[in-house]
């Protein structure tokens, strides 16, 4: 039987997933409730709006998105809710660009319909769709997106070890990782096959954006230095 700590009624307020879907519901509808001021004041947004809009964008990708761009079962919602929230900076960008009150309450307003919609596809499709991925801990990554959205980076090693986690377990993993690297950054995996499998994955996911370099080819470890390429390398 598991410690009492892991004991929990699925689908009510004792389970992890619960929890950390509530999370991220009430970091959306806080940042909403400043977006609706807007819509009804006509000011100017404030740097703490706009950094807070940034940053749940930031943690949401470098948390949410990136489990869930390395399962085959999530791969296409990711590509569709990434090319979303680029549309919301591009209204958010507009209502920072606004020069009078009507103008700015226009903005205001469209910028809070996409952005509801956008939040809403998140909580209903993407959040139930990563719980039940096989080896993806949602409280883990919602721990990721609190720690990104208060302006922290969470602790990214710089080799990764994958051997000692269950096979249906590391592609998560690895993709995070990989989410979280700024352009000519770089870490190292470590595995005890040639993982041509996951490059593959990262073929199809990641065209063009990343570099693939083994260290090491086995015959009992392998090791290999992934790294982010800029758009234009």
């Amino acid at each position: 039987m598991p410690p009492a700590a892991e004991v929990y009624i699925q689908a009510t307020d004792t389970d992890p997933d619960v929890r950390a879907r509530a999370v991220v519901e009430e970091a959306h509808r806080r940042l909403l409730d400043r977006l609706t001021a807007l819509t009804e004041s006509g000011e100017e947004p404030t740097d703490a709006f706009t950094e807070g809009l940034g940053r749940l964008l930031t943690a949401t990708e470098q948390s949410l998105y990136a489990a869930a761009s390395g399962a085959a079962e999530t791969r296409l919602l990711v590509r569709a809710l990434r090319a979303a929230s680029d549309t919301v900076g591009g209204h958010a960008a507009a209502l920072a660009a606004a020069t009078d009150s009507a103008e700015r309450v226009g903005a205001a307003r469209t910028l809070a319909g996409m952005l509801a919609v956008h939040l809403g596809m998140e909580r209903a499709v993407l959040l139930p769709a990563l719980a039940a991925l096989p080896g993806v801990d949602l409280s883990a990554l919602v721990g990721d997106f609190t720690t990104v959205l208060a302006g922290g980076r969470p602790e990214d090693p710089a080799v990764l070890d994958v051997r000692e986690i269950p096979h249906g377990r590391r592609h998560p993993r690895i993709f995070t990782r990989f989410a979280r690297l700024a352009d000519g950054e770089s870490f190292v995996l470590v595995n005890n096959h040639d993982p041509k499998p996951l490059r593959r994955e990262f073929e199809a996911t990641h065209p063009g954006r990343f570099a693939w370099e083994y260290v090491e080819s086995g015959p009992e470890q392998w090791q290999i230095r992934i790294t982010r390429m800029a758009d234009d390398a």
